[in-house]
């Protein structure tokens, strides 16, 4: 199996340096828990140099490697590969990087993204970002957007420094441009199975009727675009419209970064929660979706996110 794995990751190589031209001394194979490999295997690809950076792609090789075992081809991989590169370098990446110094520029481009603050330690050193238990709220720049795939670049803390305003600050605007980017949806499981058009329920909609379960299911809580959704439960009114509606406080259980179930805290204890979350992660959750192990919870009274259990 690893001699087919090396086999398939060399022809990966070779394939991506007839279709787009790129040199194959600019792909760089790191396994995982190097510096850019941190949620599984990667292929490094630099299609771009510039005098004060370069432009790199890089795609998980495991999740390519299954597919292709499944029965993909590689010519059909390497071609997928070959256009996300092409539309990136269509999108012009770095000139609107360039503006990341300009925070009248760039300030409507800020959004909040969830990583595991342990697991990410050394890509966050120098990242603006707050934590609670082990998730991280890290700040990022939206570079560009096509067919909803978001292009975005950590913000660094001398970046922040150069605008001349507070952290904090910063990270609430880009809280609410979070939601204005992908407002929170919550989304129920029947609907999601038998209608393909389902779009979710916006509960925040304070004109209409709303109900969330309040049995020991839970509610499965996003943002309408869904990718990175588990960021919906700490946009602006979000918490207070759920446990508004629940009538409770409420347990989250971070099933991925794209999703939280917000439970209410009267009929479930943590210590099932973290059960059905260890087995969820186990047998569903990718490696590179994985947020947290731990059970949260939030508090209708004090405004209070805390974290209930340890890993």
């Amino acid at each position: 199996m690893q001699k087919d794995y090396e086999i398939f990751i060399e022809d990966l190589q070779e394939k991506i340096y007839q279709k787009g031209e790129i040199p194959r001394e600019n792909m760089k194979f790191e396994r995982e828990g190097g510096k850019y490999a941190i949620g599984g295997d990667r292929l490094l690809v630099k299609f771009a140099e510039h005098e004060d950076a370069w432009e790199m792609c890089g795609v998980y090789t495991q999740e390519l490697f299954r597919a292709f075992q499944e029965g993909r081809t590689i010519e059909d991989i390497v071609e997928e590969i070959v256009r996300d590169i092409s539309g990136i370098r269509k999108a012009d990446i770095y000139e609107k990087t360039r503006d990341i110094w300009d925070y009248e520029k760039t300030k409507k481009r800020l959004f909040i993204r969830l990583l595991n603050a342990e697991k990410y330690e050394d890509e966050l050193k120098d990242a603006v970002y707050r934590t609670l238990g082990d998730v991280a709220l890290v700040l990022y720049m939206k570079v560009s957007e096509q067919d909803d795939c978001i292009t975005s670049t950590k913000i660094r803390q001398s970046i922040v420094k150069k605008w001349n305003r507070d952290c904090d600050t910063v990270i609430k605007e880009a809280l609410v441009n979070t939601y204005l980017m992908s407002p929170p949806r919550i989304y129920r499981w029947e609907q999601m199975i038998f209608d393909p058009e389902y779009e979710g329920e916006n509960f925040m909609d304070l004109t209409g009727i709303h109900e969330l379960k309040k049995d020991a299911m839970g509610n499965c809580l996003s943002t309408s675009k869904k990718t990175n959704g588990a960021v919906a439960v700490f946009l602006p009114g979000v918490a207070e419209r759920l446990a508004a509606l629940l009538e409770s406080d409420f347990y989250m259980v971070f099933t991925s970064i794209h999703e939280v179930m917000i439970h209410n805290d009267r009929n479930v204890e943590p210590e099932d929660l973290k059960e059905v979350l260890q087995e969820t992660i186990k047998s569903a959750t990718p490696k590179e979706d994985y947020l947290t192990s731990r059970i949260y919870h939030y508090s209708r009274a004090t405004h209070k996110f805390t974290c209930v259990s340890e890993d």
